[in-house]
């Protein structure tokens, strides 16, 4: 199962870059699909597909390193660096998606800035007295 899961999300995130349409990523999606964001937010699967669709034209030329793609049960974690087009900043993406019965069914999402990446290791730090 988990290679088939695996082979689900390859094929979500390889169709939107090479075609830049979500069109061939729809079907892989479930109706009832839940996008989630750190800020607590989420959106149907209608909401999230008209966003990413509204970002695939700026977006249109940005490399994907896929640094991890590890699967277990459910789930699938895909790990990647992403250079947006233009001289756009360098970005780390982790996602998290729950498949069921062979449609994507959840994801989770984090993203953060390569450049800002040293600022959000000091959280741990103790405080200067």
């Amino acid at each position: 199962m988990t290679t088939d899961n695996k082979t689900i999300i390859q094929r979500a995130l390889t169709d939107l870059i090479e075609t830049g349409s979500i069109e061939a990523a729809e079907p892989l999606l479930r109706d009832d699909f839940i996008h989630h964001r750190p800020d607590s937010t989420s959106s149907t699967k209608t909401e999230w597909l008209a966003a990413v669709q509204a970002a695939l034209t700026p977006l249109a030329g940005m490399q994907v390193e896929v640094l991890h793609l590890l699967a277990e049960g459910h789930h699938v974690v895909l790990h990647s660096r992403r250079r947006l087009p233009e001289g756009g900043p360098e970005i780390t993406v982790v996602d998290i998606w729950r498949i069921d019965d062979g449609l994507i069914t959840e994801c989770w999402e984090i993203i953060e800035p390569a450049a800002q990446a040293s600022a959000n290791l000091t959280w741990w730090e103790p405080a200067e007295h």
